[in-house]
């Protein structure tokens, strides 16, 4: 038995859906934008960016959220979540989905005036994404239950308004060849979640604000900005 010099942190986990047990969270990677935000805007050339947040920013997609400190930008992402069940590196494109065990749905919070000063300094977008209660995610569906997901309805409404909708067949570059691009530049481990990109409509949210967001066959969400 391994001796610590103070006590370890719990492990980072996410609920399943219909299980007691649960996935364990290692890293969490997260893919910019990835939908067409404009009418007929092509596919560009180059795979998107990517970011960070700490495992432990991910928590229940339920009951209340926590307006952060350091902002008076706080907006909302709407994506759909890839779970890693199996290690790889320079996975093919064609073979990504074997490597994904499910999928949920997240959302990307975002401190959108630190990005935006971030993006005009050069700095670092930490700041921007990676506090606490930043990564909520409902329950996993395992991909054995559901398959993957290649269509369906993904939206996000604010106080019953519609903000974000679009469908998952509008991804501009696909759940597995995200997953090849990621594992290229590291071994994707299991454990790992993948935040596969948001569609067009992200905007601010106020405190008192209740949030509701789905993806089709996958889950519905509600929540308080408190």
């Amino acid at each position: 038995m391994t001796d610590y010099v103070i006590p370890p942190p719990a492990q980072a986990s996410l609920a399943v859906h219909g299980q007691a047990a649960r996935f364990p969270i290692h890293r969490v990677f997260c893919i910019g934008r990835n939908y067409p935000w404009t009418a007929g805007e092509p596919r560009p050339r180059q795979m998107p960016g990517w970011f960070m947040k700490p495992a432990t920013a991910v928590v229940p997609a339920e009951g209340a959220l926590p307006y952060p400190p350091q902002t008076a930008d706080f907006c909302h992402e709407v994506e759909l979540v890839a779970a890693i069940g199996r290690a790889g590196q320079d996975i093919a494109p064609a073979d990504g989905q074997h490597h994904i065990w499910g999928y949920a749905l997240g959302l990307d919070m975002t401190r959108r005036d630190l990005q935006q000063q971030a993006k005009r300094e050069g700095g670092s977008w930490e700041p921007a994404k990676a506090f606490d209660h930043s990564a909520p995610c409902s329950p996993l569906r395992a991909a054995a239950d559901i398959g993957h997901p290649e269509a369906g309805a993904i939206w996000l409404s604010v106080n019953d308004t519609d903000r974000q909708r679009s469908d998952l067949a509008e991804l501009l570059w696909s759940v597995p060849e995200l997953v090849a691009m990621l594992s290229r530049s590291v071994r994707l481990l299991p454990g790992d979640l993948v935040f596969t990109g948001t569609p067009a409509g992200v905007g601010p949210l106020l405190r008192g604000d209740t949030l509701r967001a789905g993806i089709e066959g996958i889950a519905e969400i509600s929540m308080q900005i408190r």
